[in-house]
């Protein structure tokens, strides 16, 4: 900008107004008590776009004080590199600006402060070529930012359509871009993709892609039917049978749940091998805690078989593979069902602690009948006689229950937050 003063002043104020018409630019001082906000047109020549940097005049007192503020300060539009779009910002604080582009003419009107006090400030551009008629506005604390795009990506010979410049128009010169600049950038934008193309070009391709492909879909399909056959099942004896359902819950679906649980552990490996991007600790603590339960306390105690908390061990299972077993079997062929999404990061909410505390009560209710038939529990040799009671175990288990609930809930969290959070976006 001090390059720009010094070329005013050396060159004088018609020959620098025919070079910024050369460069497609126009070139205007604002007077302190115009009603007309001041603003700085930039890059009208572009290939794509045109940038705009609006800010207030300066009250009257407050010009003669020449305080670094409105038309004093240096103008900080948009860098003039985003194509095809025009961006414009306004530094007063407006109530409900009324901005509309009507035969390619872009008028704004809002209330602000400027240098006639409180008021209606306006003004209006008619652009030399065609632009789209709906500009984006976007209104924050400190400015009003404005986008307008360009029809047709090119360079335009100048801004407005009357050959005579405007009166309230002046270039950004550390902003300016020629088409020498443009073409450097698409330059360097095609060398940047040649140079990644050669990177991944280095990477050796897998030749067992589309057999590992086809394993995960096979493994999420049956797992997927096995746990929907588990639901059904159980949904359907609920409606006929009622709460009697509760008690033979074990008998009649166990043999399912233990391939659906014994097949899981599949898993595992997949994490371990690279095959998926699961991390293996909340993966280990939700299979080991759930065969566990099934296999160990459940399997081994046939008092605990009859109790109602098995149907809600079973029925909490089921309903959250529902939804983890489809989603990742879309996303092995690059489909992402948005509603499938939610559910996949949502219902886990609800269901995670409900199955948390059904594992518990499950645990509690098992101790007196370890301690009672001493079932797993471990007698050392003489001369120390002491019997380590598996009943304590399953107390010490139950710390660990709640541990694994929480990693699983922690790793799920962030999950939940970077497929359902809200998407940065970049600046251009």
């Amino acid at each position: 900008m001090n390059f720009a003063r010094a070329m005013w002043k050396a060159i004088g104020e018609v020959p620098l107004r025919e070079l910024l018409r050369e460069r497609g630019v126009a070139f205007l001082k604002v007077s302190p008590k115009s009603m007309l906000p001041f603003f700085s047109l930039i890059s009208s020549k572009d290939l794509g776009h045109i940038i705009i940097t609006m800010r207030p005049p300066l009250s009257e007192d407050l010009w003669r004080r020449g305080r670094r503020t409105g038309a004093n300060t240096k103008a900080n539009s948009l860098r003039a590199k985003s194509g095809g779009e025009a961006h414009l910002r306004d530094w007063t604080s407006h109530a409900n600006p009324d901005i509309t582009i009507a035969d390619n003419v872009l008028r704004f009107k809002a209330q602000g402060h400027g240098a006639k006090g409180d008021n209606i400030y306006e003004f209006q551009i008619e652009f030399l070529e065609p632009v789209e008629p709906k500009p984006v506005c976007r209104v924050t604390q400190r400015q009003l930012n404005i986008t307008v795009q360009k029809k047709e990506s090119n360079w335009w010979e100048r801004l407005t359509k009357q050959e005579k410049r405007p009166l309230f128009l002046a270039p950004d010169f550390d902003r300016w871009l020629d088409e020498s600049d443009a073409e450097m950038e698409l330059k360097e934008k095609e060398e940047e993709k040649i140079n990644k193309m050669k990177i991944e070009s280095r990477v050796p391709k897998d030749p067992f892609k589309h057999l590992k492909k086809g394993y995960l879909i096979m493994y999420n399909l049956v797992q997927f039917l096995g746990f929907s056959w588990i639901f059904v099942n159980m949904t359907v004896r609920l409606f006929i049978l009622g709460t009697d359902s509760f008690y033979d819950t074990f008998h009649t679906i166990a043999d399912m749940m233990y391939f659906c649980q014994t097949l899981a552990l599949m898993e595992i490996m997949n994490s371990l091998i690279g095959l998926v991007r699961s991390p293996l600790r909340p993966t280990v603590a939700q299979i080991f805690g759930r065969n566990f339960v099934l296999f160990v306390v459940l399997g081994s105690l046939e008092e605990m078989q009859s109790k109602p908390v098995v149907f809600f061990i079973f029925y909490f299972w089921s309903i959250i593979e529902l939804f983890r077993y489809p989603y990742y079997m879309l996303s092995c062929i690059g489909i992402e069902w948005k509603p499938l999404t939610w559910l996949r990061y949502t219902a886990w909410i609800p269901l995670y602690p409900l199955g948390g505390l059904a594992e518990a009560v499950c645990i509690i209710q098992s101790i007196p009948i370890f301690s009672e038939t001493g079932k797993f529990s471990l007698g050392l040799p003489n001369p120390l006689n002491v019997t380590i009671q598996f009943s304590f175990l399953l107390q010490i288990y139950l710390i660990a229950l709640f541990l694994g609930v929480y990693i699983n809930f922690h790793h799920l969290y962030k999950q939940r937050k970077q497929h359902l959070g809200p998407k940065k976006r970049k600046m251009k």
